[in-house]
């Protein structure tokens, strides 16, 4: 798209800026992932016309990645619109490039620029909505929170959410009101999630319930809470269709995450106030207030809040990343996991350096004649 459209004439050239900033935006969020996960990672950003320019490339460097990621963010910044009218609901708008960019920054440290990005995104007309819950409700998505979501649409088959497939509990046997077959979930809540809630939170209601059951006594899971399997409700919501397929969207960016990511550079700054943040997202969850923390203390209790309000949203392993807390929080994860799942070996959770980076594919090795990822 980026290297086509260019000379194509569009009776709307709004649209055709705005399909420019929708393909970097995508771009972005692509490398954003990528080098997070593997680090230096082929860049590719003009159209491959031959087998030669396919396997020519290498790997760009972390700050090169970075660079790109960056410039593309930006022009979508300035590319796209800040809403869009029913016919265009889920496509990128400015508030979800400025909240990317806001993240990015946030990841380099640069805290200024995270600040600015996303004090932009609260300027605009996002809000948190009353109930935490009707954010993944499908009834009620695409709200005042949502600034980007993956739309899934349970009447399109191949466009339809499944995810309670991979987090209802262990046992499968969860009942999907209107599909008669059976689950085989996979992600498990842990103790340390469930226990980390505090009393009152009303997040823990709307993400984890338990599952009761006789044959639950088969699985090692339900030791740590009677007898019960905890899974993940987020994206339980009945009834489903006879094929299982649903209609909740996956969450990329909300509100509430901006407010924490502000409240993070905001502490990590140095100045300013990061209260005002944090608490309106503490305040929904019917809990007190935070103030007069000791900037180690905040920056704790901001890493813990995030966990809470983004479980099960795949931020977790990216905030552990940029805040240098991956190795130390996971191996102690593990030890707990390991006391109480024996099919875990003594081999696993060792969270050593070089595997905060995936190993590079090795098919992606022997095709491209790439370098390991150093230890793998």
């Amino acid at each position: 798209i980026i290297d086509r459209i260019e000379p194509v004439v569009f009776a709307n050239e709004e649209l055709k800026s705005r399909y420019i900033g929708e393909a970097k935006f995508l771009r972005a969020l692509q490398y954003f992932y990528l080098v997070r996960l593997f680090g230096a990672v082929p860049l590719l950003v003009k159209e491959v016309a031959s087998p030669e320019e396919a396997f020519s490339k290498g790997r760009a460097s972390v700050e090169e990645v970075y660079a790109q990621i960056i410039l593309d963010a930006e022009d979508a910044v300035a590319k796209l619109p800040a809403t869009h009218d029913a016919t265009s609901i889920g496509r990128a708008t400015k508030g979800a490039a400025l909240t990317l960019l806001g993240e990015v920054h946030l990841t380099l440290k640069d805290y200024n620029s995270a600040i600015s990005n996303l004090e932009q995104v609260v300027a605009m007309n996002y809000a948190l909505v009353p109930k935490y819950g009707d954010n993944f409700n499908p009834a009620t998505k695409n709200n005042s929170e949502s600034i980007f979501f993956i739309q899934f649409n349970s009447g399109i088959q191949s466009e339809a959410g499944n995810f309670i497939f991979m987090f209802g509990p262990r046992n499968g046997k969860l009942p999907l009101t209107g599909y008669s077959g059976t689950l085989g979930g996979s992600n498990i809540p842990t103790p340390s999630l469930v226990n980390a809630y505090e009393a009152g939170d009303l997040r823990k209601e709307e993400s984890i319930q338990m599952f009761s059951d006789a044959s639950n006594i088969n699985f090692e899971e339900s030791k740590a809470f009677n007898g019960m399997i905890p899974f993940i409700k987020k994206y339980y919501h009945p009834p489903f269709t006879e094929d299982g397929r649903a209609n909740e969207n996956w969450p990329v960016y909300r509100y509430s995450h901006v407010l924490l990511m502000l409240a993070e550079a905001t502490n990590e700054l140095g100045t300013g106030d990061p209260y005002k943040y944090i608490n309106p997202v503490r305040q929904r969850a019917n809990l007190a207030p935070l103030s007069g923390l000791v900037q180690s203390a905040f920056r704790d209790a901001v890493l813990k809040e995030q966990r809470i309000e983004l479980a099960f949203e795949n931020h977790r392993w990216f905030q552990l990343l940029r805040t240098g807390k991956a190795a130390e929080i996971m191996n102690q994860h593990g030890t707990e996991e390991k006391q109480r799942l024996s099919r875990l070996s003594n081999a696993s959770y060792n969270v050593q350096p070089h595997k905060l980076l995936f190993p590079i594919p090795e098919r992606e090795i022997r095709l491209n004649g790439f370098a390991q990822n150093p230890g793998w």
